[in-house]
């Protein structure tokens, strides 16, 4: 199962709500991937890759290789990393995907991590991607590949404005694309159960027909404590309010999963 997280809105926790979910899947004694497609590397960065050190088996790379009659491509199993966590394997972002963009739009490579995490089936048994806040060749891409969406959303008036233009975007790209594509659900993120605001925002996302996922993610410094750490909830502090939600919004999405699947 191959999962994406996308927002054309930034900083409503993409990255976070990836490299969680990811951790819980692994923990749960899943083989999972993720698979980095923003240039700001928060993923990988939140799993101890620094992107910045030269490294040949990015999702760059991985996605510019071509093979020829002369020389085939380095087979797509040889580049997914171990991190310091058992079952949980990393893709991790570059530098070079910014100027490697208009290239490979250039190339038409807009199916090739399609066919790259068709290759990878047998190996994992879930896949996260994590995607840059626009939709962009490497979102698109993503997309293509995915078979479920998870839209973060973060309770302002402009979240709300970017998720129906979001749906708007996925709709057409849907269905020129990937018809197989389900959206799963909204998770609420960085959520206040103190002020009114965020619970009308909410209804009123329900009311426009969104699927909003529960439990909603409080808001926590321990948050941005893991990021630094570079350590994901589960492991950073398991018995934290946050952390028990996270497994609570996991094992809600994986029980519908399991109810699909009889």
């Amino acid at each position: 199962m191959r999962r994406i997280i996308f927002n054309q809105k930034g900083g409503v926790g993409k990255s976070s709500i990836t490299v969680n979910l990811a951790a819980i899947s692994a923990a749960k004694g899943y083989k999972t991937l993720v698979i980095d497609l923003d240039v700001q590397g928060n993923s990988s960065a939140y799993l101890g890759v620094d992107i910045n050190h030269p490294n040949d088996k990015t999702i760059a790379e991985l996605l510019n290789q071509t093979a020829s009659w002369f020389a085939m491509s380095t087979p797509a199993r040889d580049y997914p990393q171990a991190t310091a966590y058992e079952n949980l394997f990393i893709i991790p972002s570059s530098p070079k995907l910014d100027k490697l963009e208009v290239e490979l739009e250039r190339r038409y490579k807009i199916y090739k991590l399609r066919e790259v995490l068709d290759a990878l089936a047998d190996d994992f048994d879930r896949i996260y991607i994590d995607t840059p806040p626009n939709l962009n060749f490497y979102t698109k891409s993503g997309l293509i590949a995915a078979n479920k969406l998870l839209i973060p959303f973060d309770c302002d008036n402009f979240s709300q404005q970017a998720l129906i233009k979001v749906m708007d975007n996925l709709a057409e790209l849907r269905d020129d694309h990937n018809r197989d594509l389900v959206l799963e659900g909204i998770i609420v993120n960085m959520f206040n159960a103190q002020a009114k605001f965020p619970r009308q925002i909410i209804e009123e996302i329900k009311m426009l027909g969104f699927p909003i996922l529960e439990p909603y993610l409080p808001q926590s410094i321990k948050m941005k404590e893991s990021h630094y750490q570079q350590c994901p909830m589960l492991h950073f502090d398991p018995k934290h309010k946050l952390t028990q939600q996270f497994i609570a919004l996991y094992d809600g999405l994986e029980a519908t999963v399991a109810l699909e699947n009889k």
